[in-house]
């Protein structure tokens, strides 16, 4: 196979993966034909789904979203990708981002950045979830611990004590610092939301349209 098109079949893998709208097609399918892109923020990603199908539907999709972004990986790591297998995960979250099968309307990619991290840098994603789950039980914000985890993979990227020695060289360090300028960016919206007081907590819900 041409290398140019190994390429490009890879990055159309991840995203395509990216793009299957899990949060709508568990919404529609298990919850009575609910659409979450009308309920709360809009978003098709698990924090939405969480406030507007509940904890089962919530954790339902998290845990499509993150394997989506980790499969990806993983794939490219173990097919023979002639393009790094971090290109490929940036694409399964622009999927995420942008799917073609819901609009090009969709989440933010922290699960399925998750997905990526883990499988390409293990230690680090294990840093990662403690400072999300720390953040998470003092603040009780998704969004606040989302933002403070995209940031710390920033650092370990640039500066990393830990033996992940493939967040080593110029390519991890840029994607990962795309990957974190995209969740800083994609979370705008809260940032309004967390100074005027109206960002939900953990239990509260938001399924007003």
């Amino acid at each position: 196979m041409p290398s140019w098109l190994n390429t490009v079949l890879f990055i159309l893998l991840g995203y395509l993966m990216g793009s299957f709208p899990s949060a709508l097609v568990i919404g529609k399918v298990f919850f009575g034909g609910i659409d979450i892109r009308e309920h709360g923020s809009g978003n098709l990603g698990g924090t939405n789904a969480l406030r507007t199908l509940g904890k089962k539907g919530g954790f339902a999709v998290y845990f499509i979203d993150f394997f989506k972004g980790a499969i990806a990986v993983f794939i490219a790591m173990q097919l023979g990708s002639e393009v790094h297998p971090l290109i490929v995960g940036i694409f399964a979250l622009i999927g995420h981002i942008y799917p073609v099968f819901a609009g090009f309307r969709g989440g933010k990619a922290v699960a399925s950045a998750s997905g990526v991290i883990m499988v390409y840098a293990f230690s680090s994603w294990i840093v990662l979830c403690i400072v999300f789950l720390g953040s998470l039980l003092l603040l009780k914000t998704i969004s606040i611990s989302s933002v403070l985890s995209a940031l710390t993979i920033f650092i370990l990227t640039w500066w990393n004590p830990f033996d992940d020695t493939n967040l080593e060289g110029m390519i991890p360090r840029v994607i990962f610092t795309l990957l974190m300028l995209l969740i800083v960016v994609k979370h705008i919206p809260n940032y309004k939301r967390i100074i005027n007081g109206t960002e939900p907590k953990i239990g509260q819900s938001r399924r007003e349209k």
